[in-house]
């Protein structure tokens, strides 16, 4: 009864968080889309140096506390108002400093000044964010997830209208920067509005110091990731220029709808679930089986796709302005694939408990990606995006060897279980490339690229049976899986 429960409740949960992604892509598309074909590439460009700084203020806001919250068993009121509290207080902190160091980050870009005003009112994002992080952490540790896509999606909807008919008044990077803003604010209002939860405690340092090792450890691994991941964007603003940073700010945008959606449903969905059963050796490793092969079914065809339809995509979206995007687009997608996976590892590590042993795996991660991007820098930034790529392949191996060793799961497994779905991905791959040579426009080449790619992947599957895609049919049908 009780495996019966947990099943609906996943079910559900994938559900919303499927949703909410589905729902919010639509929308960030949309608006993404409007606003590329409306604002220059250095105007991207100047809104992704801002975002560099922005990354490390919302970690250090949050300090990893609301994912140790999640992997608690039990968090008492205490503890969330505490965590509450915390990251109030981080949040003014930080921003106080911040505003004072928006000078010395504009010359750091050589922007000419026009950093200062828009980083400081920028960075009022991570503010607000602050106020909604355990409001929405009660939601997910409790696996109801619906008002946190319903919050999502309305504040992407209001957000994106702000922010296109601010493009059209001609109001260049500030349209993105009101549109940040507005977002937070919405998704911050409905959360409250609807959780029904206010604070009813103290702040406790009993509470704090319950929660520290397992955030430290979070947070400094999420220091590690959130450093190389924006390194790239410091680097290009700084090495190169704002407008080569415009194109690979909407490569790495564009890629990340992809990758940042399934990573997050992966997170999010299976982290609770995982945590739960971390008593039960054999009920853990069954568990670690079916997530492997399921985010291995979906993540697979999902980036291959999305490389193979790259330029017609493009093409259509926003015609030849943004071509020097594209094959940055391709690279960082495939690289998305072992984003995901390790992602996935990750969180087998942490609902374990065992989150200090991810200080040394980024520490590891970290080491690939210094030593790809001093072998690249200066060859340009299509090297140096195929760096990242070459960087988080080897980090992969490592990940399966560090999760193996962690859980008990065998490494020879683990890749057993990606397999089938690799294959076939890169099957459909080849296929649907191979359209180039037939068709030249782009509209034609990116439906006919996308009907042939997921017709081989899925028709492939069905040849051999695959488990994973009978109950993922089912679960969209309503219909029962037969043994």
């Amino acid at each position: 009864m009780e495996e019966e429960s947990l099943k609906l409740k996943t079910a559900r949960t994938l559900k919303w968080n499927t949703v909410d992604r589905l729902s919010s892509q639509v929308l960030y598309a949309v608006t993404g889309i409007i606003l590329a074909n409306l604002l220059a590439p250095e105007e991207f460009g100047l809104v992704g140096a801002v975002l560099v700084f922005q990354a490390f203020a919302s970690l250090f806001v949050d300090s990893g506390f609301s994912n140790a919250l999640v992997q608690k068993k039990s968090p008492t009121e205490a503890d969330y108002c505490t965590v509450l509290y915390f990251n109030l207080c981080m949040s003014v902190v930080i921003y106080v400093v911040l505003w004072f160091c928006a000078p010395l980050i504009d010359g750091l870009f050589n922007a000419g000044g026009r950093l200062v005003d828009l980083a400081r009112v920028m960075f009022l994002s991570f503010v607000i964010n602050a106020t909604s992080i355990v409001q929405a952490n009660r939601l997910t540790k409790r696996m109801d997830v619906k008002m946190i896509a319903v919050s999502n999606t309305v504040g992407l909807a209001v957000s994106g209208a702000v922010g296109i008919w601010m493009a059209f008044a001609g109001m260049g990077a500030w349209a993105i920067v009101w549109q940040t803003i507005t977002l937070a604010a919405v998704k911050s209002l409905l959360l409250w509005a609807t959780s029904h939860w206010w604070p009813r405690e103290r702040f406790s340092m009993a509470s704090l110091r319950s929660i520290f090792s397992v955030g430290a450890g979070i947070m400094t691994s999420s220091f590690l990731n959130i450093l190389f991941q924006n390194i790239y964007s410091f680097i290009i603003g700084a090495y190169y220029n704002l407008s080569k940073l415009g194109y690979y700010t909407q490569a790495d945008k564009w890629s990340k709808m992809g990758v940042a959606s399934l990573s997050q449903v992966v997170t999010a969905s299976f982290l609770p679930i995982l945590s739960g059963c971390q008593d039960d050796p054999d009920r853990f490793k069954r568990m670690m089986s079916k997530t492997n092969k399921l985010t291995a079914y979906l993540v697979f065809p999902a980036m291959l796709l999305l490389a193979a339809v790259a330029e017609p995509l493009f093409h259509v979206l926003f015609g030849t302005k943004w071509d020097e995007a594209v094959p940055l687009f391709q690279m960082l997608v495939v690289r998305g694939i072992f984003v995901v996976l390790t992602s996935l590892y990750n969180n087998h590590i942490i609902a374990l408990g065992k989150a200090r042993r991810m200080v040394g795996s980024e520490t590891v991660k970290d080491v690939l990606a210094v030593i790809a991007i001093v072998a690249t820098i200066p060859f340009g930034i299509g090297w140096l995006v195929g760096g990242q790529l070459i960087a988080s392949v080897v980090y992969f191996a490592y990940s399966v060897w560090l999760t193996s060793t962690t859980t008990g799961y065998g490494v020879g497994q683990m890749l057993k279980e990606l397999l089938p779905y690799t294959v076939i991905s890169v099957a459909a791959l080849v296929l649907a490339m191979l359209l180039r040579q037939c068709l030249s426009q782009a509209w034609l080449l990116l439906v006919s690229q996308s009907v042939l790619f997921m017709a081989v992947y899925v028709a492939a599957n069905g040849m051999l049976h695959s488990r994973i895609q009978q109950e993922v049919l089912a679960y969209v049908f309503k219909r029962k899986v037969s043994e």
